[in-house]
């Protein structure tokens, strides 16, 4: 292609040139996956344990924040369904998503993955969809664990209706250890040791031959492969089993290092 140059004066009465240059495109930042991301409004953490997860050449995540109480309780977790449709239409409109993921693991239980994928769809019909509740499910099933040591933040009847919803999905829950917080903002800062001491509390029963770390909040991706090595035993959360089955259902099947065992399985 030519150059096209078009000559003008200035102010002063001197040749200016616009130059109108050819130029190429390629993938862009998601040449390989473009993910989109539902994030709490309250959320302080998966957005920065998203970009260690899937920080890889030719992947990009693309958020919009989902209006939610800070308060987790069934009843706030159930008014977030009416804003995941115009919510999910904030994300790149007109342009093509790989998968639309819901970052909310006790909202995904008390709303239903089924619900949220159809809210989801409202806006981007026919896309992949996946929530913290699904991924979780995934994960476990792709490291073969069916005996799972649960922990989390949640007040006890959040925590309870959690494991109740795993005890129903077919797992095996010997242990629940919960923090007993409701409030979203504070969750977000409980300290990294205290989250890795509930951890192995939690592997350390002889019944668990894994440990799942609930809500997107708490602070555990970066973690996981030291967690692992010290328990013996695979460990996922919300955000890095979320990511991990974004990255799969994307088509990316990397395995990829640094990032815990589950990283480094195929989805199946």
């Amino acid at each position: 292609m030519d150059t096209n140059v078009t000559v003008a004066e200035d102010g002063a009465g001197s040749p200016a040139a616009t130059l109108v240059l050819p130029f190429a495109t390629d993938g862009g930042l998601a040449a390989r996956a473009a993910i989109g991301l539902l994030v709490l409004a309250t959320d302080q953490t998966i957005e920065h344990e998203w970009r260690f997860l899937l920080g890889e050449p030719g992947i990009a995540v693309y958020n919009a924040r989902l209006w939610n109480d800070k308060e987790i309780a069934p009843e706030t977790l159930a008014r977030m369904e009416q804003d995941i449709a115009p919510t999910t239409r904030l994300i790149l409109p007109g342009l093509e998503l790989d998968v639309v993921a819901f970052g909310c693991t006790s909202g995904s239980m008390v709303i239903g993955p089924e619900r949220v994928r159809e809210r989801i769809r409202e806006a981007r019909p026919g896309i992949a969809t996946t929530t913290p509740v699904e991924a979780v499910d995934a994960a476990l099933g792709s490291l073969g664990a069916r005996r799972i040591g649960l922990v989390a933040p949640y007040q006890r009847r959040v925590g309870e209706a959690m494991r109740d919803y795993f005890v129903k999905a077919g797992y095996e829950v010997p242990v629940l250890a919960i923090f007993d917080e409701p409030d979203d903002t504070i969750a977000a800062r409980i300290a990294p040791a205290a989250i890795a001491t509930a951890v192995a509390q939690a592997a350390a029963h002889p019944e668990v031959d894994a440990v799942f770390v609930s809500c997107t909040s708490l602070r555990v991706a970066e973690a996981v492969e030291a967690l692992e090595t010290r328990t013996g035993k695979p460990v996922t959360s919300s955000n890095h089993a979320l990511a991990w089955h974004s990255l799969r259902l994307a088509g990316v099947t990397d395995l990829l290092e640094g990032r815990g065992r589950l990283f480094r399985t195929p989805l199946r």
